[in-house]
This record gives structure tokens, sequence and C-alpha cells, in this order.
């Protein structure tokens, strides 16, 4: 007996060996997400049943008390028994694949024992598809679970050589040797199976927790180049946007080149072959025009589907993946390989995960950029808005000093046309020329400073050699309004504005002051940020003004808002000396 299982042992090493490559088969990995179709159970019937087969093959052969060691079994004599160790196969075939794949595998080998022979051969051939059926009803009870335990593995794997040796004792109960064989092969055969299963099912609990680690790897690293891409991401310029994509992809996945294109042409091309991948090459391979086309990531595996006409080109393989924009293709970023081995199931999920993140990423920006424009010409909508009771109350001054001084008029008329000229060309711009603004402001302050000559003084104040930079227009005119209506509101006489331009570090500071009320306490952190639905006209002007600088300069440029000792406001805003060229239009 001890002979005996260290034989059985032996040879469950050697099968053991092929279940090892068994599992790296992708088919066999659809078993353990329980992925079951027609076709693939026909395939893992057929793939257990061969299994099954070379088990019965590496099987021993009895000859009364004398064990008789073959290479292979092929074929016994009629007073010889196999030791088959084919219910190991038959039990990982039900557990993994359901009563259907057990009963299939089981019949497949118990039809070649049922050709091969021997005594009990009708035992040896009845108990693997019965036991394929059992093993597989026992599996619905762990549904739940993606593979059992080895302990439970181990627990079931004991029964199915007990039915083997009861079928032996109930269907040959004259054979003067079949006790005999029960004694010698009976818990040999146990401990062999049931050590065999759990084993199988602990290289089964491997190869899922590979899989688990490396998608979660892979699931790790296209989350985090998704976030690094997201500032080249926002560049409008489109390569720009390439170079900088196609770099941090070639350094972060260290892979042998990255290209990234527009659909038409390539924009960037990083790593090997550089040399003739050149940017601005038109595309013309028919793998990528069929991702563009279909919307789906395409896989070459070999170098004529890549077609690169240069005879030194060291990339043989890639993984080509569609990037869509506003639910549109907007190009390709291709993966290339020197060899196809080095596309493996990580590379391909990485891929497509970075092409799902990097579409959506686009995605959810062009959005941001639509509500950002929509929001943008609302603000200037309403900034173009002009004041009726102002301009009532200037037409109304002009007519008055066209009797005293025709003079002044003739100059405040200039002022009201260029103030008027300035507002009905806010919509089509995002930002101007700080100079044009402040021409702007001045048209302003001559008009109210003509108005309210008795009432108030307002000092416009400007440093010389002011860089040249870019304003959102009609930014410091609400501004200075604001401290005339609001902040000398009550003022009837002494009432001082001052309007400071002047550079400080790498910005340019812009400071209204007043010597009005100021603000009150409970709203002074409310101002800008938000409208006051419990004031008078909410503080639209100046939330409208934030909102814009904010979302055109950035968060660097709002508004800071304070009251002043012992009376008075200011308010004020840096502008950056750069600002980005998309948003430079001259008014």
């Amino acid at each position: 007996m001890k002979y005996l299982t260290m034989i059985l042992f032996e040879r469950i090493g050697l099968l053991l060996v092929f279940a090892f490559v068994l599992t790296r088969i992708k088919g066999f990995r659809s078993l353990l997400y329980r992925e079951h179709s027609i076709k693939m159970s026909i395939i893992h019937i057929c793939m257990f049943g061969l299994f099954g087969i070379a088990s019965s093959i590496a099987g021993i052969v009895i000859d009364g008390e004398v064990v008789i060691t073959h290479q292979l079994v092929w074929s016994i004599a009629d007073d010889q028994m196999v030791v088959s160790l084919s219910l190991v196969a038959i039990v990982i075939a039900g557990l993994l694949g359901g009563p259907i794949v057990g009963l299939g595998a089981g019949m497949i080998a118990g039809v070649h024992l049922f050709f091969l022979g021997g005594i009990g051969w009708f035992a040896n051939m009845l108990v693997n598809p019965i036991t394929g059926l059992l093993t597989g009803l026992t599996a619905r009870f762990f549904s739940k679970e993606r593979v059992i335990s080895p302990i439970q593995a181990l627990f079931i794997g004991v029964f199915p050589p007990i039915l083997q040796m009861q079928m032996l004792l109930i269907l040959y109960p004259q054979e003067p040797g079949t006790i005999n064989v029960v004694n010698t092969i009976g818990l040999p055969l146990v401990l062999s199976n049931s050590i065999a299963i759990a084993i199988f099912t602990a290289m089964i609990g491997i190869v899922l927790k590979e899989q688990e680690n490396e998608a979660a790897l892979a699931t790790r690293q296209a989350l985090t180049i998704a976030e690094e891409a997201l500032p080249f991401l926002r560049k409008q310029d489109q390569q720009e946007r390439a170079e900088g994509l196609a770099n941090l992809l070639y350094d972060r996945l260290k892979i042998a080149a990255v290209s990234v294109t527009n659909g038409k042409r390539i924009l960037a091309h990083k790593g090997l072959g550089d040399d003739h991948h050149c940017s601005q090459t038109e595309i013309t391979t028919p793998l990528s025009k069929e991702a563009l086309h279909t919307n789906e990531m395409k896989v070459a595996y070999l170098r004529s589907e890549i077609q690169c006409t240069h005879p030194n080109c060291p990339l043989e393989a890639a993984i080509i993946i569609p990037i869509t924009e506003a639910n549109d293709t907007a190009g390709l970023i291709q993966f290339y390989f020197r060899k196809a081995q080095h596309i493996r199931p990580v590379e391909l999920v990485l891929a497509e995960g970075l092409g799902q993140l990097i579409s959506n990423q686009l995605n959810i920006i062009a959005n941001e950029n639509l509500k950002a424009h929509i929001r943008d010409t609302e603000l200037r909508n309403l900034q173009a808005q002009i004041n009726p009771h102002f301009l009532f109350n200037t037409l109304h001054l002009i007519a008055t000093l066209f009797r005293i001084d025709p003079k002044r008029a003739r100059h405040i008329t200039v002022q009201l046309a260029n103030y008027m000229r300035f507002n009905l060309g806010l919509v089509s711009n995002a930002l101007i020329h700080l100079e044009k603004e402040c021409t702007h402001v001045n048209a302003y302050i001559e008009i109210v400073q003509a108005r309210f000559a008795s009432r108030l003084k307002i000092n416009f104040y400007k440093e010389k050699n002011i860089p040249e930079v870019f304003i959102p227009p009609s930014t410091i005119q609400p501004l200075v309004e604001n401290s005339i209506q609001h902040g000398l509101q009550n003022v009837v006489s002494g009432g001082e504005v001052e309007v400071k331009i002047k550079k400080v570090d790498h910005y340019i500071k812009i400071i209204v002051r007043d010597n009005g009320s100021g603000f009150p306490e409970d709203i002074l952190d409310r101002v800008g940020n938000e409208t006051l639905t419990d004031i008078k006209d909410g503080g639209n002007g100046l939330y409208n003004v934030n909102q814009r600088l904010i979302s055109l300069l950035g968060q660097q440029a709002q508004l800071e808002i304070t009251n002043l000792s012992p009376k008075g406001s200011e308010i004020s805003f840096h502008i950056p000396y750069n600002v980005p060229v998309k948003r430079r239009v001259p008014l």
C-alpha cells in the first residue's frame, strides 16, 4: 500500500504540472468568472475530458496483488485492472463548470475506460459521469464563491474514490479478487485524489489572485496616468496636448513607443522609431482607420498590420486606442511593442481603461468649456446692458451743458459715445488690452465727474511702464460705479474715489478705493462670491466681475474686498502678466 501510494502521488505530480499549464489558457480562465455559453461549455467538456483521458493513461495497473508501473497505460489484459486518476479532472470539471460540464467530461473519460477494458471496466466507466454530475450539483452550494477553498475541495475529493470502491463491490461481488483490490487501492486512491483536488483548487486561487493583482495594478496605473494627463488634456493647442500626452505615457508605461494622432496625421511620437515615425505623417494604416471608424480598440500582432515602410523599424506590434471627444472620435493613441509577445492581457486591459478614462476626461473638459463659454457670454451680455437711468441722466446733462458750456457738452458727448461703443463690443470679446479698459474707465469717470462735480472727486492713477496685459472688459468700471452708488450713496460732499493701477512682483494690481460707508460686516465675506438676496440689486455687479476674473484669469485674480479704517472700502485684484493666447482678443 505504501509503494502504491508513492506511485500515485508521483503520477498526480505529473498531472498537476499539466493542470498548471491548463490554468494559463485563456479559455480556462473564463470558467473562473462563470462566463458560460454553449460554445465554451463544449470546449470545457472536451478540455476536461481529454484531461481525464490523460489521467487514465498516466494511471497504474493492478495484476492480482502486483502493482505494474508502466510509463503510460495504453492497454490492459482482461485479468488486470487500471487504477485511473481521471476522477481528479472530472471533479474539477464539475466544481468549475457545473453539472453539464462535469457530466460531459465524465462521459468522455468513461468511454475511454470502457475501451481500455480490464477488471471493473463498467464501474470505472460509470463512476466518472456520475461523479461529474454530483460534483457539479454540489458546486451550486458554493455558487457565490469564485472558487472553493482547498479544505472544502479536500473534503469533496474524498467521496468520488469511495463511490468507485462501492460500485466495484456492488457490480462485481462474485469476482474473487475484488475485495483484495479494494483493500489495496482504496486508501491510496482516496488520499491521492483528495489531496490532488485540494492542490488544484489552491492553484486556481493563486491564478485568481494574480489576475486580481494585475487588474488592480492596471487600474491604479490607469487612474494615476489619467490624473497626470489632465493638465495636457486642458490645453487647446492640439500639438501641445499630443506632445505632453505622448511624453507622459512613454515615461509611465515603459513601452517601446507611443504615438498620438488627431485622426488624420501623427501629432507626436515618443520612443523607438522616432527617426521615421515623424510628426505630421499621414495615417495610412487600414487598422488605424478601422479603429477610427468603429471607435473600437484594435491590436496589431504582425509587422505587416503596422505597415511601416522603414526596413529597420524595431516595432512589430501595436495597440491602437480610439479617443473620443464630445462623442466623436477625435484621434488615436498607439502603444508600440518590439514583439507581439509583449502584449499581455494586462496591457490590453490598461490600454482599454486608459482610452476610456482619457475620453471621459476630454468630454468633461468639453462640457466645462461649454458651460464656461455660456456663463461668460451671459456675464458679458449683462455688463453690456447700459443702465437706462445713467443714459437718461447723461443726456440730460449734455442738454444742460449745451446751453451754458457747449465745448464741454461736446466733450461729454464724445465720452458717452466712447462708453457706449465699448459696451456694445463686450459681447464679442473675452479679454482686451488693459489700455482699452483704462480708456473706458476714464470715459465713465469724466461723465460721472461732470454730473457730481460738487459731490465727489475721482482720481485715476496708473504707473508708467506697465507691461501689456489682458483683462476682461468692463472690469474696473463696475467697481467704480459700486463705490459711487453704494459706498458714497449718502455722501453730500467730500466724496472721494481713487483708482490705482500699479506693478507688484509678477502681477498688475488694480485698486478701487473710496471714503464712503463701507460694506456691512455681516455680508463682507459673501460679497463677490454669491448673489445677495437681502440687499438691493443683490450685489450682482461685483459678483459678475468676480466670476469673470476667476473664469478667465484663474483663482489668483479674484476680488479682494476689505473695509478701511476709519471709513471707506477697498476692492482690488491682481492680473498675471501671461494670459493664455487663446483668450487674447483685442477690442
